[in-house]
């Protein structure tokens, strides 16, 4: 995902793209990116890079911190208003993902995987002492995944592979990945 739209929705490209729209040149955008992800109002997520035979994005995955603060923005009042909006997917991802990130570990990276073709991890944490966890992020309450996930897990070889999901039940859904509550996966982290 690149810089979002105020809808929420993934630009195609970096700021080169969504300048035109907003009226502005490319270097004003990014600036005001820099400043917002000096504010902690917005996150970088940078692409991890560890497979350098395939063609990996490099664009940094974009998002607004604070999920609260974005739906005020939006007019979203409500959770029925919220669960209609196109908005919803991203707000949960970048919600789960600042989450996470907040319970680690000091010295972990946090990064995302994903190839030209598509081949995705959400987040990728490299904890401290080497281990590597594969996180896909779904909304909903029957979480699955798609071979694009057990592809880029077979890219990176990570220690675990876990789908965090709007659930609060931890079960295998086969192929050494586990789908695991936002609640506990928290926990877990924090008390690493």
């Amino acid at each position: 995902m690149h810089p979002r739209r105020a809808n929420g929705s993934a630009e195609p490209s970096g700021s080169e793209t969504s300048a035109p729209n907003l009226e502005v040149d490319a270097k004003t955008v990014a600036r005001y990116l820099d400043l917002l992800v000096d504010l902690l109002q917005v996150r970088q997520l940078a692409p991890l890079h560890r497979n350098a035979g395939k063609r990996l994005v490099k664009s940094p995955k974009v998002y607004v911190r604070d999920s609260g603060i974005m739906h005020a923005l939006l007019g979203i009042g409500s959770m029925d208003t919220l669960t209609g909006h196109p908005v919803v997917g991203a707000s949960w991802e970048g919600f789960v993902i600042e989450t996470l990130i907040g319970a680690a570990p000091d010295g972990t990276v946090a990064s995302f995987y994903r190839t030209a073709t598509g081949v995705e991890v959400d987040l990728v944490l490299e904890l401290p002492g080497g281990k590597v966890w594969a996180i896909e992020i779904k909304r909903g309450l029957a979480p699955r995944v798609d071979k694009g996930f057990y592809v880029a897990c077979d890219d990176i070889g990570p220690d675990r592979r876990l789908v965090v999901y709007g659930g609060s039940e931890q079960f295998s859904l086969g192929h050494d990945v586990t789908a695991i509550g936002l609640t506990a996966l928290t926990k877990e982290l924090s008390d690493l």
